[in-house]
């Protein structure tokens, strides 16, 4: 079943990127694992699934240890800075950046380690009160704040947005993060300001995501099913 899911996901993905002539190759999939055991994980490896977001630190821990370099993990849920230490020995990326005390605790963990990150900017495009992630409005601030840091690469942006009746509604949204990101991009603020990575879109609105540009979609529920 999971086999079976990750095509059909990997197959929209690729038609709704040709449909406005984006190449597929420019949308990277995380599968969202919080929740699911080891073994469903195991059979979306075996498929050919390398990146996987979490949003727990115990369970990203546990699942690290199983699965080892099989996996690349993301951070997806929010962070606290006193738990960098730990996200900065098991995440290929953290998504959910949202302050200088995250990023700083982040930099000096990884100075430590001898190693370098890259984030995503968590941002909370639609000023809902029930989202983590940086206001629109101060995200460059954090930005050139975040740009001093050393072992830190900052690569584009993130976002959930507020919840919608349909997911056509999110569309305002996700168009908004990506004319941010471009404005943001024109000011170098980025490790690659020629290519900015947008995570935005989950199971029930990663197409018109990337419709508005979204390089990665993090869905879970379409491939694992709902979470027990």
């Amino acid at each position: 079943m999971i086999s079976q899911n990750l095509q059909e996901i990997q197959d929209r993905i690729k038609q709704r990127a040709l449909l406005i002539k984006r190449s597929p190759d420019e949308i990277q999939l995380i599968a969202v694992s919080k929740k699911i055991s080891t073994p469903f994980i195991e059979e979306a490896v075996q498929c050919g699934q390398f990146y996987f977001g979490e949003n727990y630190i115990q369970e990203a821990v546990e699942k690290k240890g199983k699965l080892g370099e099989r996996i690349g993990l993301h951070m997806l849920g929010h962070l606290q800075s006193n738990k960098a230490k730990i996200a900065a020995q098991i995440f290929y990326m953290i998504q959910t950046v949202d302050s200088i005390k995250l990023a700083s605790a982040l930099a000096r963990h990884l100075d430590s380690l001898g190693r370098t990150m890259k984030i995503l900017v968590q941002v909370n495009i639609g000023n809902d009160p029930n989202k983590s992630g940086v206001m629109p409005e101060k995200t460059e601030e954090l930005l050139q704040q975040i740009k001093s840091l050393d072992k830190i690469e900052t690569l584009g942006l993130m976002t959930i947005p507020p919840v919608t009746p349909s997911p056509e509604e999110a569309r305002p949204h996700f168009k908004a993060l990506c004319h941010l990101a471009i404005d943001l991009s024109r000011k170098e603020l980025f490790h690659d300001n020629r290519r900015i990575e947008l995570s935005m879109g989950m199971s029930d609105d990663f197409e018109i995501a990337i419709e508005e540009g979204a390089t990665m979609v993090r869905i879970g529920t379409a491939i694992f099913g709902q979470r027990p």
